[in-house]
């Protein structure tokens, strides 16, 4: 089973996503029963923070002085049965912008699957790797959305 643990880093993610450990949960269990995820044991932390402090951790981690969307910091622990993949931090008010043409919830997902895949090994340093990291996320997503 793949389990994240939610950490409030801002206050205005509870007002659209009411039980985040709850969303994340059925997302995960979800992802779980998926044929490429099934027998992964494995968790991972998510911070759900605002531009200041993804600005804050961007340039404290990567030196860039700038907000983004999210940050991925792989950390892999084996702990008994399980393994701690690492820690992902999401901007609230990037996912709140972006889904002004879409919804929250889908950006959201967008944007935590992004960064999950970091933490298991994907990158977009190459255009080969990106899009095999797109085409993840795309089927990812279909497991929880109709998306094209």
């Amino acid at each position: 089973m793949i389990k994240a643990n939610v950490i409030f880093g801002h206050s205005k993610w509870k007002r659209i996503i009411k039980k985040p450990n709850n969303y994340l949960k059925k997302r995960l269990k979800i992802l779980s029963n998926a044929p490429t995820f099934k027998r992964k044991n494995h968790e991972f932390s998510i911070l759900l923070t605002n531009n200041k402090q993804m600005k804050y951790l961007n340039f404290k981690f990567r030196k860039k002085n700038k907000t983004t969307d999210v940050l991925s910091f792989p950390l892999k622990i084996k702990n008994k049965k399980k393994l701690y993949l690492g820690d992902i931090a999401i901007s609230y008010e990037i996912i709140k912008e972006r889904s002004k043409d879409t919804n929250f919830h889908l950006e959201f997902d967008k944007t935590w699957i992004h960064g999950y895949l970091h933490l298991i090994g994907y990158d977009h340093k190459k255009i080969n790797d990106f899009k095999k990291m797109l085409r993840k996320e795309k089927l990812i997503l279909k497991y929880f959305h109709k998306v094209n």
